[in-house]
Formats: C-alpha cells, structure tokens, sequence
C-alpha cells in the first residue's frame, strides 16, 4: 500500500428536508386542522479514527464525501426521517484543514475519536408549527436548510512516541528494522527511505512504544532541498528525537546540520526529550569510535549510544535509554554509553 499523508476533498452534509402543508381529513374530525409534518435533518459528514489505517490513500479515489438528504416532512403531523450521516475512517494523526481559510476543523489522534466536518441541514417547518387564533388554515411551511459544504485538506501526521532523524543513509532504516517487526526498504544509496516508516518496538512482554523512521535530511531542507520539509512534520508528534549519526562521517558536523534543519522547521522541537544513536561502530576502531562518541556528547549535551544497528549491538541500551526519556527519567547529560 502507498504512503499517502496529503489528500484534498469536498465534503457534503445532506440538506433537511421540507416542511409538509396538509391536513387533517378524518372521518370523525372534519376540522381537524393543520397536520404538516418537519422535515428530517440532513446527515452530517463525521470523520473517525481507526487504527487500523495508516495512509490516506483512499481519498485520492473518492475525492467526494456526500451525506443524505433528511426526508421532507408528512401529513398527519409525522416528522421526516433524519438523513444517514455520513461517518469516513481515517488513521490516527489525521488533521483536517477548511481550505477556504486554513482553519484547523479537526485534529484526530486517540482511537475512536470523532469530529463533525460537515454538518446537516435542519428540516424546515410543517404548516402544524403556523396555526393561530387568526390563522386557521394556514399554507405555510418552511424549506430544509442545506447542509454544510466545503473542500478540506487532509494532512498525516504519523503518531510515533520517538522518531528516528539523521542524514542519508546515517542507518535509520536498518536500525527501524533492528528494533521492531517494520520491514522498510533499505539500500546504499541516498534517500533510500521515501516515505515515513512506523514500527513498534517491544520493551517487555506488557510494554512497547512506537518508532517512526523520517526519511533523510539533507543541509537546506526547510527550503525545500532534497525532500524538504514535506515530511519533517511527521517529527511533531513525537516526543523523543533520536538523532542518528554515522560515525564514519564527520558526526560533530552531521549532528549540526540535522539539528539545525530541525530548528528551522520547528524551533520548539529542539527543546523536546532526545539522545543521539552513534551508529555504524562496527567499522571504525573501538577507540575511536569511543572518541567520536566523547567529542559528540560534550559538544550536543546529550546522551550518546554506540551502536551497530547492521549486527544489532548496542541496541538494548538505546531502547531503555528511549523508554527512560519517555518516562521523563533523564540521564546525565554528555554520557557516553556503550553497551557493545
């Protein structure tokens, strides 16, 4: 299934039906006045989360969203029957924009959450509602209010408790792969990954956390270099960063560039929980590995494992290191671990 976290559609509540003019002609009660019926509502448009949804490429094949029509009122002062509303699955992190004037209508996270995006028409009045001292027969009923109407923009944001962000090929894939059950496509080349990868990361037998893996950044990407920042938004909902870092590079300045196109994109993004994964130790020497990781920690302040998400070492360290920063439990900061 493709990834698909944008999509444009024009949602339609159903319009309520007529009010009804009639009266009462019964064998018994040859006055018995007026007995127009309301009208039904329109059903409403109503987006819900499902878990099991995680794209939303569904909409780009049903790009019109419409809800029925309430039913015009009936004789004998019987109301119409309500419009079905219209209820549209989408997957967890869903935001919906109104894209007349950019206002947030709903941003749907926790399963089973529910927003009205398009709400019914009311029925109109039957002509029971007009009758008065000096109007008997009265002939009047109101018309249904139409429904509401507009185009909105769908926008994915992945909900992950930590996110993965390096360079090209630092190892984000393979670590994603590493770590969890996710399979995501992995090769020696740059940007490899082109969509966003979720996967859940088991601590023990009653705990695990979710883990998406963002695709490379590259120095300008908040200017729309490489992939730009279409998918540094993704990083927004989670609450640790894992900063992944080849050590085979140049890690003082790849940590930089992939912290400052964090900071152009997102200023307070900064600030949240995070830890940097030295990634690729197997194919340096111990002691230098060790020294890169040392210069690393002094110069970010943070946290820095040592890992070989290719042989999967290491990578017990950084999961209780991940679970302590979401727990708020913090290490000292500038620490080197290990765990080889």
């Amino acid at each position: 299934m493709r990834f698909i976290d944008e999509a444009r559609v024009y949602v339609q509540a159903g319009k309520g039906g007529d009010g009804a003019i009639a009266f009462l002609r019964e064998k018994y009660r040859p006055f018995g006045g007026p007995a127009g019926g309301d009208g039904g509502r329109g059903g409403s448009v109503v987006f819900e989360v499902d878990e099991g949804l995680s794209t939303l490429l569904d909409f780009k094949y049903q790009p019109r969203l419409i809800a029925r029509d309430g039913e015009p009122g009936r004789g004998k002062q019987q109301y119409g029957h309500q419009g079905d509303d219209l209820f549209v699955r989408v997957p967890p992190g869903t935001i919906v924009f109104d894209e007349s004037d950019g206002r947030v209508l709903a941003d749907l996270v926790a399963p089973g959450a529910q927003a009205v995006i398009a709400r019914g028409g009311q029925g109109g009045l039957g002509n029971m509602h007009f009758v008065s001292s000096t109007r008997r027969t009265p002939r009047i009923a109101t018309p249904g209010a139409r429904g509401e109407a507009r185009w909105v923009r769908m926008e994915l944001r992945l909900v992950a408790d930590a996110g993965l962000v390096g360079l090209p090929n630092a190892g984000k894939s393979t670590m994603l792969a590493a770590l969890s059950a996710a399979h995501p496509k992995i090769a020696p080349y740059p940007f490899t990954t082109l969509t966003p990868n979720l996967g859940r990361v088991r601590v023990s037998d009653d705990e695990a956390f979710n883990l998406a893996d963002i695709p490379g950044l590259i120095e300008g990407a908040h200017q729309g270099h490489g992939l730009g920042i279409r998918f540094l938004r993704h990083l927004q909902r989670t609450r640790v960063l894992v900063y992944v870092i080849d050590v085979t590079a140049d890690p003082l300045a790849d940590y930089a560039v992939v912290r400052n196109e964090v900071e152009a994109f997102d200023a307070g993004m900064v600030g949240r929980p995070a830890l940097i994964a030295l990634n690729k130790v197997d194919l340096v020497e111990a002691a230098a590995a060790a020294a890169r990781a040392r210069e690393l920690a002094e110069a970010s302040g943070l946290e820095v494992l040592m890992v070989s998400a290719e042989e999967r070492r290491g990578l017990r360290p950084l999961i209780d290191a991940i679970v302590r920063k979401l727990e708020g439990r913090e290490a000292h900061s500038a620490n080197v671990t290990t765990g080889l």
